[in-house]
């Protein structure tokens, strides 16, 4: 392409540079994409939408970004694993809706264009579609300087997928009794992070990088492990059940999310005893000196998602969730109360 912009250059704006991390980014984009998508280069993405077999079609958009886990990104200079945090944290709420998860688009903005860097970036953001059977058909790199550090950038993406409105999962199904079912997480996942730095020094503690007997691993490794995508199992699980409800937990822990899958007048009843925790929460807890009511208010715990289904259907669902490679077990059960969620 003959296109470039000495002055542009002079002003901290290489074009150049962003031909070159696309070019990089191609073989990654094309693992994604499927024979409804366009080419990639364009104004916009288009995707052709297959109705086929559905009487009411309903779009479901999903929007967010990776948030302060950048922070310890940076800091640790790993940019393969943040953009599967960015399509998981969009994907995860679409599929809670029921729809499947059809395409992304991702938006970085940074202080200096690394070609090699972005390159990393979107690879983690095509894993991600990989992962949740989205393609990704377009997205945006926009060189900030003065506006970003030069080594630091922002990351963030939304997801478009689609869902009969007869399958929709409503929440007004739950009845007093039904199963709630946890699907484990693969740990901190994107959220609490600005409290995850402030308790473990990130920027300050050159120990992140060293062993953790009670991690487990280095504290690094550890917290940048990826958020877990849910699509494939919850999908799997949509094909033979009706589930009543389903809430991915995120910022805001069981005491925000769950009781978006809830109706008044019923409360989720969470077996503490039943959870299967991971250190890295105990370790949080214990270096911040966070109350347990805290961290199930910022933390999702150990369970990344939960489900709600009839008791007649629960034994049916763990059997289809675990068949999906997910080690679903019950969480607890839905019964009368006004606090919507009450962990005991």
């Amino acid at each position: 392409m003959n296109s470039y912009s000495k002055a542009y250059k002079d002003a901290g704006v290489d074009i150049t540079a962003g031909y070159r991390a696309v070019e990089l980014m191609k073989s990654h984009i094309a693992k994604t994409l499927t024979p409804a998508c366009s080419a990639i280069g364009g104004f916009g993405g288009t995707f052709a939408l297959d109705i086929a077999g559905m009487k009411e079609p309903v779009l479901v958009s999903g929007t967010d970004g990776v948030g302060t886990k950048l922070k310890l990104a940076f800091l640790a200079d790993r940019h393969d694993t943040v953009g599967i945090d960015c399509v998981a944290m969009c994907v995860n709420d679409v599929i809670c809706c029921g729809a499947k998860p059809l395409f992304f688009l991702d938006y970085i903005a940074c202080g200096k264009n690394v070609p090699e860097r972005i390159e990393k970036i979107v690879a983690g953001v095509a894993e991600g579609c990989v992962r949740s059977g989205a393609a990704l058909i377009g997205g945006e790199t926009a060189e900030m300087p003065g506006f970003y550090p030069e080594d630091e950038y922002d990351l963030a993406g939304f997801a478009v997928g689609i869902v009969d409105r007869e399958k929709v999962v409503d929440r007004e199904k739950t009845r007093e009794g039904d199963v709630v079912i946890g699907l484990p997480s693969s740990g901190v996942h994107s959220n609490g992070f600005s409290l995850v730095r402030k308790v473990f020094g990130v920027g300050r503690d050159p120990g992140l990088f060293e062993y953790s007997e009670a991690l487990g691993g280095t504290v690094a490794d550890v917290l940048l492990t990826p958020t877990k995508i849910y699509v494939r199992p919850i999908l799997a699980l949509l094909e033979e059940i009706d589930p009543h409800g389903i809430s991915h937990i995120t910022g805001g822990g069981f005491y925000e999310n769950i009781p978006r899958s809830i109706p008044d007048g019923l409360c989720a009843v969470i077996d503490r005893s039943s959870l299967r925790v991971p250190p890295v929460f105990a370790e949080i807890a214990r270096r911040g000196g966070i109350e347990e009511r805290d961290m199930f208010n910022t933390f999702n715990m150990g369970v990344g998602m939960t489900v709600t289904v009839a008791e007649e259907d629960a034994d049916k669902a763990l059997r289809i969730l675990r068949a999906a490679g997910e080690d679903a077990y019950v969480v607890g059960r839905i019964g009368r109360g006004s606090e919507k969620v009450t962990i005991c």
